[in-house]
């Protein structure tokens, strides 16, 4: 079996080279090739395996090295003291989280990638590859309609949160629980904000009536985030993440990706993932089409829905500046450097909207170079 870089230079041993090994003999990939792609910012990878007629799948390799997800009956205290995953209630890159949800998706209509074969114990699968460079942002760099894919995504968004939400999901026998995303989860992500971005930039500091400010304005954020109606939400919901499939219809052309942290969320989370994207700039004409598809497929109230996508996104966004400060200081991952200048752009602009006025306020006295920079 063939691969493009030894798992030693990629920080995983020779055990787990081992595992994977005999995994794929058991699932009927042995004799196909391995070649690792990119890694990401989890500590999850894919490589993608082909065999000399052209057959090809994806493996995952999701080793139980995080902490242990949360479970339904965990207290706040023990999920305080239990670590990251417990506290934003994520899935940890478990491969029976990806496989349950996903194969829910595909049970309606969605196009998530099948598994062919699992092992949760080892977090190792097979999973259907729906192909490389289809991905909406690659598609768009080489002069795909934007609007076009854009609108395909809010629409298969409207079907998404037209369904019942489901309580718990079975697969690979296990069975996954859909958690919701509450005011502990909210806290603990915005928090990153906080806790992470004056140690980047030392522009920003914070005493401790300004921590006692921050939590005051977070407090009246996240209990405005808690009132609003809840959707199945999937949390990474843009352009890396979803794949062209225009040979499939209606919301199956829509492929989608990096689903395992579902929740029960909020409508505006994954829009705001989709037009309030970091990694790319969005047009304003791909950002309006969006918005205007969903409300026209499902028939919410304009008004209401973007005070929604204000307090959600600044919430998301938030996180994601605190995500990116995190990972380059503690991290050394420096890339991340590119990306933080657009979300920056994309909390202001979210803190445009009144009802995100007292956070916009604190921004303003702690961390000013934010709205100036926008």
């Amino acid at each position: 079996m063939a691969k493009t870089g030894s798992l030693d230079s990629m920080g995983f041993d020779a055990d787990r080279q081992a595992e994977i090994e005999a995994f794929l003999t058991r699932a009927g990939w042995a004799d196909a090739r391995l070649d690792w792609l990119n890694a990401d910012a989890s500590t999850r990878r894919y490589g993608r395996l082909s065999r000399a007629d052209g057959e090809a799948a994806l493996l995952m390799d999701a080793p139980l090295v995080e902490d242990d997800p949360c479970t339904p009956d965990m207290s706040d205290e023990e999920r305080l003291a239990g670590g990251w995953n417990k506290q934003s209630r994520l899935a940890a890159s478990r491969v029976e989280a990806f496989a349950a949800i996903g194969g829910w998706l595909r049970n309606n209509g969605f196009s998530a990638p099948e598994v062919l074969a699992g092992d949760a114990a080892l977090g190792l699968a097979v999973i259907e590859d729906f192909g490389s460079q289809k991905e909406f942002a690659r598609l768009i760099e080489k002069g795909a309609d934007e609007v076009e894919l854009y609108t395909a995504a809010a629409s298969a968004l409207a079907d998404l949160h037209a369904l019942d939400i489901p309580k718990e999901l079975t697969a690979l026998e296990r069975t996954w629980p859909i958690l919701d995303f509450d005011t502990l989860a909210l806290n603990v992500n915005a928090s990153l904000f906080a806790n992470w971005y004056p140690k980047f930039d030392p522009r920003m500091s914070l005493s401790d009536a300004d921590h006692a400010r921050w939590e005051s304005e977070l407090a009246a954020l996240t209990e405005r985030a808690q009132a609003f109606p809840r959707e199945l939400t999937l949390r990474d919901y843009h352009a890396e993440n979803l794949i062209w499939l225009p040979e499939r219809d209606g919301r199956a052309r829509v492929g989608l990706l990096d689903f395992q942290d579902a929740v029960v969320g909020w409508d505006a989370w994954d829009m705001a993932m989709l037009v309030q994207d970091a990694r790319r700039p969005v047009s304003p004409a791909a950002q309006s089409a969006a918005i205007r598809t969903y409300l026209d497929r499902t028939g919410k109230a304009e008004a209401d829905f973007l005070e929604r996508l204000a307090i959600i996104g600044t919430l998301n966004a938030l996180r994601i500046v605190g995500i990116f400060a995190r990972l380059i200081e503690r991290d050394g991952k420096a890339r991340y450097k590119l990306f933080l200048p657009r979300q920056k752009q994309l909390l202001a602009r979210n803190l445009e909207h009144p009802a995100a006025a007292g956070m916009a306020a604190f921004v303003a006295d702690t961390a000013p170079f934010i709205f100036e920079d926008a």
